[in-house]
């Protein structure tokens, strides 16, 4: 028993169990950081009412409208970089179904749903997401639901806030979208306006390329592209308040107006606390044009406005999913200007950037996160012996690193 105990606290098997916890470590961050981010859409608050249908997939109807559950399918771990956003059926089906190829994973909030922070007997309480998604709700957050929504956020989680235009109450409950977030904004229990936002309660339509001047920007120069344009199909501006919070800014405008001012915001950001919101005006902008059969949908996602709707929404998830302690310079900074192909592969996977000198520390990874390669000073990796699926590369150097979803064929 005492030559045992000597060895258990002998430094060569100490130096052992600190390298398998630290191997499990970097394993851990490297597959949190790439692929196990959740992300919660919101269905509980009559998002599909009337000619919406704000939902990533709905496998069956209720009342006339969609009835979204809570896993899409068919399953995500499906979707690969040609999938068409016709694999789901929602409204919101090309978003999701983008995020998806960016490494998240992706859940709805049915309508028997909860929306509560802290609560352990919630499988879906938010504490288990990065980031909800509220698209255009149509009936009044409970005072137990703001608190919750309030709390996600200060703790770190990032919320995306998506209203319509004013007199947009599609269920007749005598509120819309612009009422039910303001209501959220100025009667919460936590903090009054946490945000800085008010939606005013007004209906505009037009494109506007009048995007704030910020080259650092993670969502106007983000991993998904560089948008340049918006376009709003009745939809309400917002005004901010930046004595309520002083980080709240706009990165979108009216045409005409300041992109230095508070006044006819289109699109802006903010944190507080720990964590980051968005915030929206149209939600014809995320709307792919396909869905529920009995409504009138438009595409949004990839028609209006040249194609930009796009890549803003995606950044915009992944700024919003990216620790607020890092800013979008930080995030900029670290991540490096490289490229991969071809992906899908079924071979090798190289590596493509504008120094053709420059080597990498390539990581790969499997779907739960098993480090199966590890290579330093490289510029290519062999996926040829592994089997048809989906597989995540960390590519790293001293200026920083890239995350890559992979699929071999």
């Amino acid at each position: 028993m005492l030559q045992i105990l000597i060895y258990l606290t002998s430094p060569p098997f100490l130096k052992i169990i600190m390298k398998k916890v630290i191997l499990f470590i970097v394993t851990f961050t490297l597959f949190y950081t790439n692929a196990q981010i959740k992300i919660l859409f919101d269905a509980t608050k009559d998002e599909m009412a009337g000619n919406a249908d704000w939902v990533i997939d709905a496998d069956s109807k209720s009342g006339g409208e969609s009835n979204p559950q809570r896993i899409p399918t068919p399953a995500q771990s499906g979707i690969n970089s040609s999938t068409s956003e016709t694999y789901w059926t929602g409204a919101l089906s090309a978003w999701a179904v983008d995020l998806v190829k960016q490494g998240y994973y992706v859940e709805t909030l049915p309508i028997t749903g909860k929306i509560t922070y802290g609560d352990p007997t919630n499988t879906q309480d938010l504490a288990n997401y990065k980031v909800f998604i509220v698209t255009e709700p149509n009936n009044q957050f409970s005072a137990t639901e703001k608190t919750a929504i309030v709390n996600f956020v200060k703790n770190g989680g990032g919320l995306y806030i998506i209203a319509d235009h004013n007199q947009s109450d599609r269920d007749g409950d005598g509120i819309d979208s612009p009422s039910v977030w303001n209501d959220l904004f100025s009667t919460n229990s936590v903090k009054s306006n946490p945000f800085g936002i008010k939606f005013d309660l007004v209906s505009i339509s037009q494109t506007t390329s009048n995007f704030a001047n910020q080259p650092t920007n993670a969502i106007l120069h983000g991993t998904a592209g560089n948008p340049t344009q918006m376009q709003f199909s009745a939809g309400a501006t917002m005004t901010l308040d930046k004595t309520a919070n002083s980080t709240v800014q706009g990165l979108v405008y009216k045409t005409g107006s300041s992109t230095a001012g508070t006044t006819n915001v289109m699109f802006a950001t903010a944190t507080y606390g720990s964590g980051k919101i968005c915030a929206l005006g149209d939600s014809s902008v995320p709307d792919d044009g396909t869905g529920d059969s009995g409504d009138t949908l438009y595409d949004g996602y990839f028609s209006d406005a040249s194609g930009n709707h796009q890549p803003l929404l995606i950044n915009s998830v992944i700024w919003l999913a990216t620790a607020s302690n890092l800013s979008a310079q930080d995030i900029l900074k670290n991540q490096i200007s490289v490229k991969i192909y071809p992906n899908p592969s079924s071979d090798f996977v190289y590596i493509k950037s504008e120094n053709a000198s420059e080597n990498y520390h390539l990581t790969l990874m499997d779907s739960t996160g098993k480090v199966l390669q590890s290579i330093p000073n490289s510029t290519k990796i062999s996926i040829a012996s592994y089997p048809k699926g989906i597989y995540y590369l960390l590519v790293k150097n001293e200026k920083g690193f890239k995350n890559f979803k992979v699929e071999k064929k």
